[in-house]
């Protein structure tokens, strides 16, 4: 079950009053061994309601109030989202919390709705099939995606060249015999034992992912990454290096859309577009 554990206000909170650093610490502590139990997903502090907003609602009508408010009681100044066994493991939980207050403090458990307790207002589970979407649209929005390539047999060679030609960083590299788990029977051609089964790479604020893959009949087409610098001096630099035992695909130039843009393919057969962002009106 989940449960929200709602940390109440006192006047020293809405003080504005910080916690002390042992404070700080301990509360760090706690909330590892919840993160550690899988028990923690989500929770944050709260600024005094002296910098919130209140919004009434009186039938069509908004009225906007602005804080503090006065019913300390009724605040709250901070919480957890918890997903736990039963109400009472949460109780136990709680019972472990440092005092998160410098004076006498209430921490409240409230169980989250889940939509099984709707099915009798929702017989046909329209509603919960629409949050089920809408959940895996927020989760969605969360998502990154990252370029991964394939050498086939040359990724050490390129990582090398991006340091040298774009200052590239190594973040970490794992061969194909250093693996946790043995590689399947026949799925490497002979020869790749020793070839880096993983790779990534910064350029810029960018990572990028790599490997030899398992053969050398990789291809890079279909694709550019677009590498974006601050200047036509460093747009100049980056182009010369990546063009260097590579092929101009379209030389740098002013185009409409940017004071510099040029199209390259480096030695490794990676296109990409090299630019400087046009200046914003």
């Amino acid at each position: 079950m989940k449960v929200m554990v709602i940390i109440k206000a006192t006047k020293r909170s809405e003080a504005g009053e910080l916690p002390s650093e042992e404070l700080l610490t301990a509360m760090g502590q706690f909330n590892e061994e919840l993160v550690k139990a899988g028990v923690m997903k989500a929770g944050e502090g709260l600024k005094p309601s002296s910098e919130a907003k209140r919004v009434r609602f009186h039938g069509n009508d908004r009225t906007v109030t602005d804080g503090p408010f006065a019913e300390t009681k009724e605040l709250i100044a901070g919480f957890w989202l918890w997903e736990v066994a039963s109400i009472e493991a949460a109780v136990e939980w709680v019972k472990r919390c440092p005092n998160p207050m410098l004076e006498d403090s209430d921490i409240d458990i409230r169980p989250l709705y889940e939509m099984e307790d709707f099915a009798e207002n929702d017989p046909q589970g329209e509603i919960r099939d629409q949050e089920a979407s809408l959940l895996q649209k927020m989760s969605l929005q969360e998502a990154s995606v990252q370029p991964y390539l394939f050498f086939g047999g040359r990724c050490e060679e390129a990582l090398a060249f991006y340091e040298q030609a774009l200052g590239a960083s190594v973040v970490m590299k794992m061969r194909f015999n250093e693996s946790p788990d043995p590689v399947p029977d026949g799925m490497l051609q002979a020869g790749f034992e020793n070839r880096i089964m993983h790779s990534s790479f910064t350029i810029g604020k960018m990572t990028i992912m790599a490997s030899d893959g398992c053969d050398d009949n990789s291809k890079l087409d279909g694709f550019r990454l677009a590498l974006s610098v601050p200047s036509e001096t460093a747009a100049d630099s980056a182009f010369d290096a990546l063009a260097a035992g590579g092929h101009v695909d379209m030389p740098l130039m002013k185009t409409f859309w940017s004071p510099r843009y040029g199209m390259v393919t480096d030695k490794f057969g990676v296109g990409w577009m090299v630019m400087v962002p046009a200046e914003q009106p």
